[in-house]
């Protein structure tokens, strides 16, 4: 894939301190953009910005609790204040939650879950939405698993979850159809992340794909000139797809040599 220009675009980013959130802000914020990147802590943020800037990029500084709902609801007022609009929403952070038999999860554990996996994302998508329809090309991406539709043991709470996401997100994309915003979900599946080292403590995450590796399909999805609305795309299918698209192009270029 050539390098995509995302040059002028306001991007935000949840959960960009660190796993795929934090490589898909820098990759952003290394294809023009502005990244707003939030997170629980500010400090936790600082690496991140100062390789955005010796990157030659330019980024804000958000601390966001998804968790405090009053603080999601204010973020697209405070938001407009500044910028009128936003081009870009890369809606990534999660938790794994408990991992247990449904009959062992505590309310407060299955509540949490829902709370950030879930609820966070519907507020974001409400206090947004006016933001994004003031784009000229306005993205959103979410992050899904194929817990959301499979069959897995002790993975109650956060497959609701994910469950959950795809529903709202796809109703969501079919609410947009009529607009400049299209919505979609990417199930990165297993990548080298610390929530996949606690899920699966004794797999060798040298062989998973590293969240770098995932950043230009998000690109993809963020550009305006992606039309897709309302699916669900597999990271490793669009790599393989992409792969195969670019050996095609070889091939021809050497055929018409």
């Amino acid at each position: 894939m050539s390098e995509m220009s995302l040059k002028g675009r306001i991007a935000l980013v949840t959960g960009a301190s660190r796993g795929i959130g934090r490589a898909v802000a820098l990759g952003l914020a290394k294809a023009g953009a502005h990244v707003i990147i939030t997170a629980r802590s500010l400090a936790a943020l600082e690496a991140l910005d100062d390789e955005i800037q010796n990157a030659g990029g330019s980024a804000t500084l958000l601390q966001l609790d998804l968790k405090k709902g009053d603080r999601v609801d204010q973020l697209g007022p405070t938001l407009f204040q500044r910028w009128k609009h936003i081009d870009i929403l890369v809606a990534n952070a999660g938790i794994l939650g408990p991992l247990s038999p449904l009959g062992h999860v505590t309310e407060d554990g299955f509540v949490t879950t829902i709370d950030i996996n879930l609820t966070a994302n519907w507020r974001l998508i409400r206090t947004l939405e006016p933001l994004l329809k003031q784009s000229d090309g306005g993205r959103a991406i979410f992050l899904t698993s194929g817990a959301a539709s499979g069959k897995y043991a002790y993975w109650g709470p956060y497959a609701a979850s994910k469950a959950g996401l795809e529903a709202l997100v796809k109703t969501w994309a079919a609410e947009l159809e009529s607009t400049n915003v299209r919505a979609n979900l990417i199930n990165p599946g297993a990548v080298r992340t610390g929530m996949r080292a606690k899920a699966f403590p004794g797999e060798d995450a040298m062989t998973l794909p590293a969240p770098e590796e995932l950043v230009p399909m998000f690109l993809e999805l963020a550009s305006s000139a992606c039309k897709r609305n309302g699916e669900i795309i597999n990271y490793r299918e669009w790599r393989d797809a992409d792969a195969n698209a670019q050996q095609s192009s070889t091939d021809k270029l050497s055929a018409d040599a």
